[in-house]
Order: structure tokens, then C-alpha cells, then sequence
């Protein structure tokens, strides 16, 4: 699939990642962070402290809106200048998780 490791290494060369990312083969990840779908986003601040989870910007298949990222951007920004992330965060809405059979959390 699209997302398998060799992928997933092939499009960050392609689109010049250098941020690190985690194949969750267990989905342990996911649970830890409480993930429902995808794309689901959580950016940290400098002490790893979780400043935002939620959706890139309010474009949806079909909504014709444009993808802007704007949420996450702002989140980003508020972020890079010390201040707090606008509490009204709003959750990702996509594909749920495909969990494993045996394997899916309480909150899915």
C-alpha cells in the first residue's frame, strides 16, 4: 500500500521531508494519542507538550473549499511566537483508522 514504509521513505525524498515520521505497525501510537482518522494532526511545542490536535483547514471532499491548512498553520504560528493555540480547535474529519482485528480502542 501507499502508506507502507519504502513509500512512505520514497515520497519524503520526493517532496524533501526532514521532519521525522513513525510507521505505527502496532497502532500503539495511535492509541496513545487517542487517533480516530486520517489525517488526524497534533503539533508539540518546544517541551513536547501537545499545542494542537485537530484538522488542517475546513476543506472536505466534495465542500469546495480550498485546502489552506489554515488551521494548522495558525496553530504553527502561534506556536513559533510563544503564544497559545486558539482553544477552539475542531477535530480532523477522514478515514477512520483500519484498526486490527482485535485491536481497536474503546473510543473508536
Amino acid at each position: 500500500p501507499d502508506d507502507a514504509p519504502p513509500k512512505l521513505k520514497e515520497m519524503a525524498a520526493r517532496l524533501g521531508f526532514t521532519f521525522p515520521f513513525c510507521h505505527d505497525e502496532t497502532q500503539e501510537v495511535a492509541k496513545a494519542y487517542c487517533a480516530a482518522c486520517t489525517p488526524e494532526f497534533y503539533l508539540f511545542d518546544r517541551d513536547r507538550h501537545l499545542a494542537y490536535h485537530g484538522q488542517l483547514d475546513d476543506s472536505r471532499p466534495g465542500n469546495n473549499k480550498p485546502v489552506t491548512g489554515h488551521d494548522l498553520r495558525a496553530a504553527i504560528q502561534a506556536v513559533l511566537a510563544g503564544k497559545p493555540v486558539d482553544g477552539t480547535q475542531k477535530p480532523s474529519i477522514g478515514c477512520s483508522i483500519k484498526w486490527k482485528p482485535g485491536h481497536a480502542p474503546p473510543y473508536a
